[in-house]
């Protein structure tokens, strides 16, 4: 019989190392893909993707088991996305964020159709790598791992509000690009 996730977590949190087996296989594919977005060399995703699921474990005591493990897992990916692109470029971070530090009207999630997404995300296929990072983080949270505002804002320890921005922005800068290169959309 196969443990649920919140199980497995209490048992790996009880001591059960091979609860933890559960976990990697129900998110592994997932943080993967999230990943590949990210650093697009395979060899690069696996590194990391270790790194997340090692760090998983390590603090799996810190997590709070009455809440979704989800974005707790995305956030360690997060942070290990980012370390490991600031490695290779640290002049493409900044410290001063003008999303975070300047108020915005509240966003609300949008109510895209599915035509809509699907149009958006064939978008975002062509030309997401060529998107900034802290646009790039939240359009793949919102578009490939179906997660909600408030998600993506837990999982990156942003403002709801910012996250409506960024999404916002990061769909137009791909708008503009698509323009831009004449590249074509289909479904």
């Amino acid at each position: 019989m196969e443990l649920s996730e919140k199980e497995s977590i209490q048992k790996l949190q009880k001591g059960d190392t091979d609860a933890f087996a559960f976990l990697v296989k129900e998110y592994s594919p997932r943080i993967s893909r999230y990943l590949s977005k990210f650093l697009y060399k395979e060899e690069d995703v696996e590194d990391v993707l270790q790194e997340v699921f090692i760090k998983a474990y390590v603090n799996i005591q810190s997590f709070d088991s009455a809440q979704p493990f989800s974005p707790w897992i995305y956030r360690i990916a997060h942070n290990e996305a980012i370390n490991f692109l600031k490695k290779k470029k640290p002049q493409s971070f900044s410290l001063f964020d003008v999303d975070v530090l300047f108020p915005h009207p509240i966003a609300k999630e949008t109510s895209d159709t599915e035509s809509e997404r699907a149009l958006t995300k064939s978008m975002l296929d062509k030309v997401l790598g060529q998107i900034d990072v802290k646009y790039r983080e939240v359009l793949l949270l919102y578009f490939y791992e179906d997660f909600s505002y408030k998600e993506i804002a837990s999982t990156l320890q942003i403002p709801v509000t910012t996250v409506g921005v960024r999404i916002t922005r990061g769909k137009n800068l791909a708008r503009k690009l698509v323009q831009e290169k004449g590249i074509e959309i289909s479904l």
